[in-house]
């Protein structure tokens, strides 16, 4: 286990750091779950013939906990993680888990490893439950073992440099995922098709790319790993859930805000690369950036600039909103969040 001591702190960054202790259980067709634990944090073991590593058979869910200003520490809508977990489970053949395993899971990993767990001004706990078929299966189908892992890790900004106005590119050379295939499960595999993208875009110097949709590229889908709102006026608009779109849950709480917090007309309708043009701000949610600035797209070698200032924009004022529910610096209007220990 790595030292406390030897973590920086005030430049946590969005890395993995080791920590103490993880937690595990496994399912095989005869056994069904069962429950190992906690267990040290560290490697896992499985056969080269198992169906995560040969077909990507794999899920993954991303939450956080957070040491609030009334000294408690707490998560947020974690229950609406282990609904798309199991939502996700079923598109990829995974036995479902067990009722309140996921959220038991969550709350002794976040306990153990509470030594982890930054301050506001640091950061926050990023916590990642996935599960994965490790039995050996030469033939394209299902496996027949599982494992499902929780770990945890201090992580501090989503961005390198902070948080910043990102160049934006909209790209038509690639798409992320087909429209009636995974793209709303939280899959391995779905993030896979957007490394080449992204790495070719920030060796071109930008910092995110937006991709079309693939049945139809007058619209837009999603970023990379991220949801993708526009605000026109006093109209906010992001893309309707539909097969190649992520049911995020900073999506949906960032409407919730919008709606009954800011009195914003939301929609979630197809949004128009003419939309995504002519928006007056653009902005990417998720669980790691929470709420992210575009500052710049560029589609077809033309860029736009949007000239709002961010510290007098509406995406500044959402993204403290849902950071200021999450560190019960106001009373949560929601029922959002939970304490975990």
């Amino acid at each position: 286990m790595m030292n406390k001591k030897d973590i920086d702190w005030d430049n946590l960054g969005f890395y993995a750091h080791e920590t103490k202790s993880m937690f595990k259980a496994i399912y095989t067709a005869e056994e069904k779950w069962q429950v190992e634990g906690l267990i040290p944090y560290g490697d896992v073991s499985m056969s080269p013939a198992s169906t995560i590593l040969n077909y990507g058979q794999g899920i993954f869910e991303g939450t956080k906990a957070y040491r609030t200003s009334k000294d408690r520490v707490v998560g947020f809508r974690i229950e609406e993680n282990a609904a798309r977990f199991a939502s996700s489970s079923e598109r990829l053949c995974i036995p479902q888990l067990p009722e309140g395993l996921f959220l038991n899971a969550v709350q002794e990993v976040v306990k153990d490893n509470s030594d982890f767990l930054p301050t506001q001004d640091q950061g926050s706990l990023y916590i990642r439950p996935l599960a994965y078929g490790d039995g050996p299966m030469l033939g394209v189908k299902a496996s027949n073992n599982y494992t499902f892992l929780v770990y945890a890790t201090p992580v501090g900004s989503y961005f390198k440099s902070g948080l910043k106005m990102l160049d934006t590119i909209l790209t038509d050379k690639y798409h992320r995922i087909a429209t009636k295939s995974i793209g709303f499960a939280k899959a391995v595999g779905n993030y896979a098709g957007t490394l080449l993208p992204y790495k070719e875009i920030t060796m071109d110097g930008f910092d995110e790319v937006i991709f079309l949709n693939s049945s139809d590229e007058n619209i837009i889908d999603e970023a990379r790993s991220a949801n993708v709102f526009v605000l026109k006026g006093n109209v906010l608009k992001t893309p309707a859930l539909q097969g190649s779109i992520l049911p995020g849950i900073t999506r949906d709480s960032t409407i919730k805000v919008a709606r009954e917090l800011f009195d914003l007309e939301v929609y979630e309708e197809d949004v128009t690369v003419e939309d995504l043009l002519n928006g007056d701000e653009v902005f990417f949610t998720g669980t790691a950036a929470v709420v992210a600035p575009a500052g710049s797209i560029n589609y077809k070698n033309n860029k736009v600039q949007f000239e709002t200032d961010y510290n007098a924009s509406m995406t500044k004022k959402i993204r403290d909103k849902l950071i200021d529910i999450q560190y019960e610096n106001i009373e949560d209007p929601f029922g959002w969040v939970v304490p975990l220990k």
